[in-house]
């Protein structure tokens, strides 16, 4: 019994042993490396890069219009909530309408006083003509008739104006929405006492169907993309569309097109204010937010390499290039300060043919030898490792 014990605690202890061998064989930063001296290396091709540059960006909607009271009174109503969407002419606030109604039923009975007064002198100076004509009255009493007719005329056009102000005085009282978009805040509440000259508007109306977002680039960045000699007009067609990063780091679903650039360069700052429209079909964005304006480029004829080459010391970053007789040599390269999270674009220290080692870098040294192998390769003596592993070929798993 105690033989079979002792058995299986062999085959399990060289098992074990195995997977910290295997373990041990992995190369650095870049995973696995099969082999003490065989490192996978690539050879770089030229090639263009997609990158994208972030500039801060502020969210407006396409019109801010702040709502003011234009008669004074106390609200007595609040028809909609903050925040709320609203259509254009809908009733946003209701100020107390008492005054205003009772000087437009005083105005009203004033049109209807002074049509009466009118049709009075009007019939008076028909029979006053009559009368004229026969030779019974004098001119002067004639012309008297005339002038309380254009008197009449002068009062019905006084009562008319008054009871048009009355109106419009009391129509005012429901204050609406000029146009469809979404409520700001609400600083005055219900009891609150307004007039055409407070200091905060009662509310702000966004249009919000389309919005615009507002970022700057400096005057260089501006004539990289606009100095080929066409209009600005024709510049702006040609500008790629933009997308926006909201505030909590997503990327917002409907891309963007530059639509406007400002003719100003900001003498404090070198920099030139732009304008992109983005469609807000969903009420996403809303005015006030802010974000990110990525802006796409491509870099042609460039070496794009993975950050795993890479060894980084005190900011500079290193790569190990393969020679002809299979040593490494240690080499310093600049990098685009964009990149992709995953890999570097390179400006300089490397060119197109060159052969760097991509995995396993960490454990290298300058003038040291190794046996290159392709990443093909490696995955595939990877696979078989693994497979004699499981399958228990202790044996030829380390082959």
């Amino acid at each position: 019994m105690s033989v079979k014990i002792k058995r299986s605690f062999s085959r399990v202890s060289l098992f074990a042993m195995g997977i910290t061998a295997l373990t041990a064989c992995g190369g650095g930063q870049g995973g696995m490396k099969i082999g003490d001296d065989e490192y996978a290396v690539v050879t770089l091709q030229s090639d263009s890069s997609q990158q994208s540059q972030k500039y801060p960006a502020s969210i407006k909607g396409l019109q801010d219009i702040e709502i003011r009271p234009q008669v004074s009174g106390f609200i007595v109503k609040l028809c909609v909530d903050e925040g709320a969407a609203v259509k254009k002419g809908q009733a946003l606030f209701q100020i107390d309408p008492t005054q205003y109604k009772a000087a437009y039923d005083q105005a009203k009975a004033g049109v209807e006083a002074a049509k009466a007064s009118l049709e009075t002198v009007s019939s008076t100076l028909e029979n006053k003509k009559m009368l004229h004509e026969q030779k019974i009255i004098s001119d002067f009493e004639y012309q008297t008739a005339m002038n309380n007719l254009l008197s009449a005329k002068a009062s019905m056009s006084q009562a008319e104006a008054a009871y048009t102000a009355a109106k419009q005085n009391l129509e005012f009282c429901t204050v609406t929405s000029p146009t469809d978009g979404v409520i700001g805040t609400f600083p005055y509440r219900v009891g609150s006492l307004v007039s055409p000259s407070i200091q905060q508007p009662l509310t702000t109306v966004s249009q919000i169907g389309d919005m615009y977002v507002y970022f700057s680039m400096t005057e260089k960045q501006m004539l990289a993309l606009t100095k080929s000699g066409s209009s600005i007009k024709e510049e702006l067609a040609k500008m790629p569309a933009v997308k926006l990063q909201l505030a909590d780091g997503s990327i917002y679903n409907a891309e963007g097109k530059v639509d406007a650039v400002s003719g100003i360069i900001d003498q404090s700052t070198g920099s030139v204010s732009m304008r992109a429209i983005f469609p807000n079909d969903q009420n996403i964005l809303r005015s006030g937010g802010n974000g990110n304006i990525l802006f796409p480029y491509t870099i042609n004829d460039v070496v794009v390499i993975p950050q795993s080459a890479t060894v980084e010391v005190q900011d500079k970053k290193f790569v190990f290039v393969l020679n002809s007789d299979n040593t490494v040599k240690y080499t310093e390269i600049k990098i685009s300060s964009l990149n992709d999270g995953k890999h570097y674009v390179v400006t300089d220290g490397l060119s197109a043919n060159d052969k760097i080692v991509v995995e396993g870098v960490q454990k290298l040294k300058d003038g040291q030898t190794i046996t290159p192998i392709t990443l093909e390769q490696k995955k595939a003596k990877f696979q078989q490792a693994l497979k004699d592993q499981h399958e228990g070929n202790i044996a030829t798993a380390f082959n």
